[in-house]
């Protein structure tokens, strides 16, 4: 019989088909990888650091390799990525090395763009940084921008905004920057810069976003306030950090996708293991429990800073609900997978605010909507989100995740629920963010662990 999950290679990428199991129920335990957030700061802070940082469940997808890539092409010793735990020989504030090739941030925007704060800051060192196709047409302006205002000195394409970019390292000016968008990354970029930046340097947000570099950077050791009333965080330097020791919690963006899946399939009873519940990143949380999901945190504990639990998940009618305003920042990442969880819903879903999603990987509410429809979802595109038509049937049909992790895993979730065959097209790009993806997919629905060529 053929298994109903095979993956076929489709040179350079893969598919993966999918045929729902008769009586499917999610059911018993499982873990995700450690937090990708969580992950690239853990090695950024351990590279600038002095001493060693020890890290355990470090993310091991792509995203997080890029980082190690780059630290490591600027002399920072990094242990084997695949080992239990993770070493990063800190060289201390100020002291990357300029690197004989440009570096490479792949897919990730983190990398990047957080990397840029601390190149800025490194005086009379150049350095080139990259990305792949994907990453080279996203906007580094929001960062840009505001580096440039504390002197440095960037040049890219298209008026310094987009990658490939070539940075001159030189002594930064402290600044107040008042930030258009809640944006962890920008936030971060500029703390990142001002470690080695003589007196404050304050970002202001309109609403708080993820807040996992300000526990971090305390951590190590930097001097760092924070005003909730203001939606600001202030850093002085110049900063010591001193090497840690690291728990990576799993990732709630990738717990999410399970969070959904139980819900909205019949006699399922799952529980999440060991997911990082930091208030700032469980909007979904609050998203799904307010459309009804039965969704309850166990064991809650803290974990080196990091609020973490085990989420169980039953299943239950849903109902329609409308999102928008400061809960966007809290869930950006898995707004994808919320909108296959309103597709069975009662009623009409609205997501509003959601335009950063836009600039991501690809452009995630055209491409969600538009592979949504082909397998018979009912919805509509707007501007900054998506109006979603409830008790959709859905039928198997090709698709294709444009290359997106959160898309292809989301689309692998609606493809549960849909009668017939599902061909995701590109379905390996869930390996930046989540590289067992589909043998967890495998394990939870009972089918035999396809082989990938």
């Amino acid at each position: 019989m053929t298994p109903a999950i095979q993956l076929t290679p489709v040179p350079p990428h893969q598919t993966l088909s999918l045929t729902p199991p008769p009586d499917l129920a999610l059911q018993g335990r499982v873990r995700v990888p450690g937090d990708k957030s969580i992950s690239h700061r853990s090695l950024m802070l351990g590279a600038i650091a002095e001493g060693e940082t020890r890290i355990q469940g470090l993310l091991l997808g792509e995203d997080p390799r890029s980082t190690a890539a780059c630290f490591g092409a600027m002399g920072v010793g990094i242990s084997d990525l695949e080992g239990e735990w993770v070493t990063v020989q800190g060289v201390g504030l100020g002291q990357l090395q300029e690197p004989v090739d440009v570096l490479n941030a792949g897919n990730s925007g983190t990398t990047l763009r957080l990397m840029l704060g601390l190149l800025a800051a490194h005086p009379d060192r150049c350095f080139m940084v990259t990305g792949d196709q994907s990453l080279r047409s996203r906007p580094m302006g929001r960062v840009i921008e505001p580096l440039t205002q504390m002197g440095a000195q960037i040049w890219g394409r298209q008026g310094n905004r987009l990658a490939p970019l070539a940075v001159q390292g030189t002594q930064l000016r402290p600044i107040h920057y008042h930030s258009p968008v809640a944006s962890a990354q920008v936030k971060s970029c500029l703390l990142l810069a001002g470690l080695m930046t003589a007196g404050a340097t304050t970002v202001t947000e309109p609403s708080l976003s993820r807040d996992h570099s300000e526990r971090m950077l305390r951590a190590f050791g930097a001097d760092l306030s924070v005003d909730p009333d203001t939606c600001s965080v202030t850093i002085h330097g110049p900063a010591h950090l001193t090497g840690q020791t690291i728990i990576v919690p799993g990732d709630i963006s990738s717990a999410a996708f399970w969070l959904v899946a139980a819900a909205i399939t019949p006699g399922s009873d799952l529980v999440v293991e060991n997911v990082g519940v930091n208030p700032t990143r469980t909007g979904i949380l609050d998203a799904l429990q307010a459309m009804e999901a039965d969704i309850t945190l166990e064991n809650p504990r803290q974990v080196t800073g990091e609020p973490v639990a085990d989420l169980r998940v039953r299943h239950s009618p849903l109902r329609a609900a409308q999102f928008g305003g400061d809960l966007i920042p809290r869930m950006i990442d898995e707004i994808p997978i919320l909108a296959i969880a309103a597709l069975f819903a009662k009623g009409t879903t609205q997501i509003r605010d959601a335009a950063e999603l836009r600039v991501k990987e690809c452009d995630r509410l055209a491409v969600m909507a538009s592979q949504l429809t082909r397998l018979g979802a009912r919805l509509e595109e707007q501007e900054d989100g998506l109006t979603i038509y409830g008790e959709t049937t859905l039928r198997g049909n090709e698709v294709d995740s444009h290359g997106d992790h959160r898309i292809a895993m989301s689309l692998a979730i609606a493809a549960l629920q849909a009668k017939g065959a599902t061909h995701i097209h590109n379905a390996d790009a869930a390996t930046i963010s989540y590289p067992s993806f589909t043998a967890t997919l495998a394990h939870l629905c009972d089918l035999p662990m396809p082989s990938q060529a």
